[in-house]
């Protein structure tokens, strides 16, 4: 199989579930002929802060520019490393973010752990550098009017994909060709 080649490398940043072997991310990784991924923390999971400084030791690692292949709340890992360092990002692919004013159904971490671990508030300036959000019409951890918003406050491209869920395994996503195209678009 030909691997997909990128002018930039491509950073996989998962969400809180980290690796899953048949989620489209780790399945994108493997077409990708320049690729890395911020690896699983092994303690302190929840702590936001540890989330971001694991992206900036990648990041620190890769020489020339990169786009970010976030999702859920890899998307908010990636606005809080946004807010808080620099780096030649090329652009973002920013996946089903998840909505921290939310109810989240049992077995997500609750409202509170979340403030209590740094989650929020969520950074609302524009990133600094081009991304596209993309979004679910009925994702369980975020409202359609929720993206939107995090994407208009991030100054983000909005591409609505419909009712795909949280764009995960359990929606019944493994491969997601689709983003592919929009990493190109990004590598232009």
């Amino acid at each position: 199989m030909e691997k997909l080649q990128t002018t930039a490398t491509v950073l996989i940043v998962p969400g809180l579930r980290d690796h899953v072997p048949e989620h489209w991310q780790t399945l994108l990784q493997a077409r990708l002929a320049k690729v890395r991924s911020v690896p699983p923390l092994e303690t302190d999971k929840l702590n936001c802060a540890a989330r971001v400084e694991a992206i900036q030791r990648e990041l620190s690692a890769i020489q020339g520019p990169v786009i970010l292949v976030a999702h859920s709340a890899g998307v908010l890992m990636v606005a809080h490393w946004a807010a808080r360092h620099q780096h030649a990002i090329k652009g973002a692919l920013l996946a089903a973010p998840p909505d921290l004013e939310a109810n989240w159904p049992q077995g997500y971490p609750t409202p509170e752990s979340l403030r209590e671990n740094g989650w929020a508030p969520l950074p609302t300036r524009p990133l600094p550098f081009p991304s596209i959000v993309a979004a679910s019409s009925n994702d369980h951890l975020a409202s359609a009017t929720a993206v939107a918003r995090m994407a208009a406050q991030w100054g983000s491209e909005l591409v609505e994909l419909g009712a795909v869920g949280h764009l995960n395994p359990a929606s019944g996503f493994g491969p997601w060709p689709f983003a592919e195209e929009l990493i190109q678009q990004l590598d232009r």
